[in-house]
């Protein structure tokens, strides 16, 4: 019996690499999707059974190739995580036009396209995971993230749409609420001062997303919150 396939769109150290490699370690071949295709090759080759696949999700017309090619070279796609997201960090008098488009590009526009070439393999399969990365902008906009807030809310209307869609075909679609501060290179550098056990683990993320991807029809999550245990909430 061949491996079911997991595809994660927006691949980079922290999240994107932790999907990879609990799903490699569950028995899946996975598809590894970012825009830098050196970073991805380094990747595949500490992730047994991984294959780079350059995509930038901005590039729509680009979509029904790459993702034909995973499943011609990988087969139909038994789940995928939509890691991808941007947007910047500001209010209404400091955003500008573009960065509230860009925004929406990467976190909704995105989705939406992935999606679409996505559900068909998984109607192949009689049935599939869809896992979105969201934030916890996408439930309230705060003052400082309009772009951001307001793109994340779109993709996270366009999967509660989805999910009710969905699931007739047995296509299981949830989202993940990231609520606090990831552990990245860049963002300890940051927080210097910020002690370990306040950041989220990438490692404990995956997890989380493993498990929605293991859930019995019958009892079907939507949305997932996860924050350290220290976070003000």
């Amino acid at each position: 019996m061949s491996k079911p396939v997991c595809v994660i769109v927006g691949v980079g150290p922290g999240n994107g690499a932790a999907f990879g490699k609990k799903f490699a370690a569950e028995n899946y071949r996975v598809a590894l999707l970012a825009r830098n295709l050196d970073y991805l090759q380094e990747l595949e080759r500490q992730i047994p059974g991984s294959k780079a696949y350059k995509y930038d999700v901005t590039d729509i017309n680009r979509a029904r190739e790459v993702f034909s090619r995973i499943e011609s070279e990988l087969g139909a796609i038994a789940v995928l995580i939509y890691n991808a997201g941007t947007g910047q960090f500001s209010n209404i008098d400091a955003a500008t036009v573009d960065s509230f488009q860009r925004a929406w590009e990467v976190n909704a526009r995105g989705l939406f396209v992935v999606a679409q070439q996505v559900i068909p393999q998984m109607r192949k399969r009689e049935g599939g995971n869809i896992v979105i990365i969201g934030a916890t902008a996408s439930l309230r906009g705060g003052a400082n993230f309009a772009p951001f807030a307001s793109a994340k809310a779109a993709q996270r209307s366009l999967a509660q749409s989805m999910a009710r869609y969905l699931g007739q075909d047995k296509v299981h679609v949830s989202y993940i609420i990231i609520d606090g501060v990831i552990a990245l290179e860049r963002t300890r550098q940051a927080m210097p001062d910020k002690p370990d056990e306040s950041f989220l683990q990438p490692e404990d993320i995956a997890e989380s997303v493993f498990f929605l991807t293991q859930q019995p029809p019958s009892a079907w999550t939507f949305e997932l919150d996860v924050r350290p245990f220290n976070e003000k909430w």
